[in-house]
């Protein structure tokens, strides 16, 4: 089962500008061929899949508790492309109604790359590529042979960090949403591929993971990702439960890489800090939540205020 908690792996910095092709950029991470959509779906069906558990616990944990991370990736990336198709708050935006609709009020949509991303989805995101081609299960693999699996897992990691760099060369300085969500998937993608590659010996005595990093480019050349490095993430994975997928020690253990600050592997049981959630303010010009959404705001006012106590009802 999983655990839901409403915050993000980790707190985003709010975009200076609306930048809705960037947001397109970011959607390559999401949906594309590497990105989290296919990374959670292969990791999360494998977990499903995996024969003989009980005998094979360290490996079947492994895949799992890196499942539930990858499902916080999938949030952290959709959050972000989100604020960037949308751009700074705007303090009561949400108020009164949605003015004249007659006056072309969202004319800069119709030439971003990814119009849909307005027309369709309100400036949402959705599991689709840069190029808006959705994503699909045909990118999932799921042999039940462990080994080609998590060869495949690792394969999947370093196209995911060659996916990662070149969107965050795409990104300029003042994009410091996009680039923040480049810099710390960087550290955790890399975790994630260390993870696989040492199952791999473990499992094979094939020593893999000494290809690391691919593309060689040591980590700490992204200024966004030095701070995660200092903070020791590129040496922690997470159970993400409160006391299961303990035996994943087993694979996950040693030193980190010698192209990563030094210090031993550790599992940590429970989940990341995190960081709240980006609260995207209302357009009603967009319709969202509507034209005229005050009688909703009072609706839900009062449902809260009854939740918080005891009631259920209106």
């Amino acid at each position: 089962m999983f655990l839901r908690v409403d915050k993000l792996q980790v707190e985003l910095p709010a975009p200076a500008r609306q930048d809705p092709n960037a947001g397109a950029a970011l959607q390559e991470l999401l949906g594309g061929k590497y990105g989290e959509m296919s990374t959670l779906g292969n990791y999360l069906f494998q977990s499903f899949n995996f024969r003989s558990k009980n005998k094979l616990r360290p490996f079947y944990e492994l895949v799992a508790a890196i499942t539930a991370e990858e499902l916080g990736h999938v949030e952290l990336v959709s959050n972000g492309v989100a604020m960037l198709n949308n751009g700074p708050d705007v303090p009561g935006a949400d108020e009164g109604d949605g003015g004249d609709i007659s006056n072309a009020p969202f004319e800069m949509m119709k030439d971003i790359r990814s119009a849909a991303s307005f027309y369709s989805h309100a400036g949402g995101s959705v599991p689709v590529n840069s190029n808006s081609m959705s994503w699909n299960v045909d990118m999932v693999t799921t042999t039940g042979n462990v080994i080609i699996d998590l060869l495949h897992n690792f394969h999947l990691e370093c196209g995911a960090r060659l996916h990662k760099l070149r969107v965050y060369e795409s990104l300029t300085q003042d994009n410091v949403t996009g680039r923040e969500i480049c810099g710390y998937l960087l550290v955790r993608g890399g975790v994630h591929a260390h993870a696989y590659g040492l199952a791999l010996k473990r499992l094979t005595g094939v020593d893999i993971h000494q290809m690391l990093p691919t593309p060689n480019i040591p980590t700490d050349k992204v200024p966004e990702a030095r701070k995660y490095l200092q903070a020791g993430s590129h040496r922690r994975i997470y159970t993400f439960s409160p006391g299961d997928y303990q035996a994943l020690a087993g694979v996950w253990s040693g030193e980190a890489l010698p192209t990563d600050p030094p210090g031993p592997l550790e599992v940590i049981e429970g989940m990341p800090e995190g960081g709240k959630i980006h609260q995207l303010v209302g357009v009603p010009s967009a319709f969202t939540p509507d034209y005229a959404p005050e009688e909703m705001f009072e609706i839900a006012e009062k449902l809260t205020k009854a939740a918080m106590q005891g009631g259920g009802s209106l």
